[in-house]
């Protein structure tokens, strides 16, 4: 985006265009109710009050920012179509917003989009593209098919509109929990926390808005600590809907003039929070969704607005999305339930002789830790014993204190044993 193109948004009526905003999306989008979270207010010291726009139409924050876009269009331009790239949220925020316009929407998504996502966005009406390896390939297409055929390119972060439409969210945040102090939002291309960051600092100034990004996305960090958008070599992250290289040009413009501070967060604590989410409040929480929750406990740590700022915090941390396939979940709640000690695996050798699989069981029965996964194998064996059998024992525990109970006594009993993870 031009600087020119750039200062003109910056001058707009911010408080005049997310308001109108809010009256489009009246009666179509969701007013997400704040739901307080004991657990998490327990874990940190702060009150803690959840944002839950996984309950949102189609399963995310996104629909607000498409619908915002695609109904302030004029209807000469939605006669003639809209297009955008996405492999996820975005996708089906426009497919939703467009059919709810009575326009017809091209989604341009990579090749290696999983099936479920081709389908959930073909769902809503619209026509789906599989067009090249990787996102920015889909993108560039996108844009040329837009230039091309004189089609609205409705860019899933860096537009005006669209920002204002996920900016809604605070003005709902603002009304149902006027006490607030801090606002904390996952950071991806920078639409939402753009949004967010836009409203209050127009409508409550004195409230803290906090982005959060994961360790293997440095985009925002590397951007924010230089002045200007830097894009990063490399992005690896679970959380694919923050992943992203490059921010916006307008989202930086905005967040480096309003953002209060950046905390980054580790693969660990998202995968820790998505697992809480569903135990504690029942609630699917996609990775991008729960990297505001994962930013919690260091908030008080890392932040330099809780640093300069003590005392009572009223915090919203807000879920973006739940979107998330039932194989990713499940590998997410596993790597959960091994960082928190709720699973564990051991390896123990031992002489193949008769008895010692039910020694190893009965001491696991003593200490009230349930066998999930046994293998017995005795082509591992080191060959510490002659007809040696490895045994590798996966046990659901109680937590880490369980866990070190449980190895020490097995090595106390004697056995030669070795933790995997």
């Amino acid at each position: 985006m031009q600087s020119d193109e750039i200062e003109a948004f910056l001058s707009r009526n911010h408080v005049e265009d997310l308001n109108q905003a809010a009256q489009r999306l009246s009666g179509t989008v969701r007013h997400t109710d704040i739901i307080p979270s004991q657990i998490l207010s327990e874990m940190t010291g702060f009150s803690i009050k959840l944002k839950p726009e996984n309950l949102q139409r189609t399963g995310s924050f996104k629909i607000r920012g498409a619908y915002n876009k695609i109904a302030s269009l004029p209807q000469d331009q939605l006669d003639k179509g809209i297009i955008t790239a996405s492999a996820g949220n975005h996708a089906q925020g426009v497919a939703y917003a467009a059919r709810e316009r009575g326009a017809k929407a091209t989604i341009v998504m990579p090749q290696i989009t999983p099936p479920l996502k081709v389908d959930a966005t073909r769902a809503y009406g619209a026509d789906v593209v599989l067009e090249g390896n990787v996102f920015d390939e889909s993108f560039a297409y996108a844009v040329r098919q837009s230039d091309e055929n004189d089609i609205t390119f409705v860019h899933p972060f860096d537009d005006y509109d669209v920002i204002c439409g996920q900016g809604t969210i605070a003005l709902e945040i603002l009304h149902d929990v006027p006490d607030v102090t801090d606002i904390v939002v996952p950071m991806g291309g920078g639409g939402l926390a753009a949004g967010i960051a836009m409203a209050v600092k127009n409508f409550k100034p004195d409230v803290h808005v906090i982005g959060a990004t994961p360790e293997g996305s440095p985009a925002w960090h590397d951007s924010l600590a230089a002045g200007h958008v830097v894009e990063a070599t490399n992005v690896n992250t679970s959380a694919e809907g923050v992943a992203v290289k490059r921010p916006g040009d307008l989202t930086f413009s905005l967040l480096n003039q309003y953002l209060d501070d950046l905390v980054l967060v580790s693969e660990r604590d998202i995968s820790e929070m998505i697992l809480l989410m569903l135990e504690k409040h029942k609630l699917v929480v996609e990775a991008a969704g729960a990297v505001s929750l994962a930013a919690l406990n260091q908030l008080s740590k890392n932040s330099q607005v809780f640093q300069s700022a003590p005392g009572k915090h009223v915090i919203v941390p807000i879920l973006s999305g739940g979107n998330i396939d039932t194989v990713t979940i499940g590998a997410v709640i596993q790597r959960g339930m091994i960082s928190r000690g709720r699973i564990m695996q051991f390896g123990v050798e031992l002489p193949d002789i008769p008895g010692q699989l039910a020694a190893i069981a009965n001491l696991l029965a003593t200490l009230r830790a349930n066998v999930i996964e046994l293998n017995h194998d005795q082509f591992k064996a080191s060959g510490h014993y002659r007809n040696g059998v490895l045994l590798e024992v996966t046990v659901e525990t109680n937590g880490p204190d369980h866990i070190a109970l449980i190895l020490d006594t097995l090595r106390t009993k004697g056995f030669r044993v070795r933790q995997e993870y």
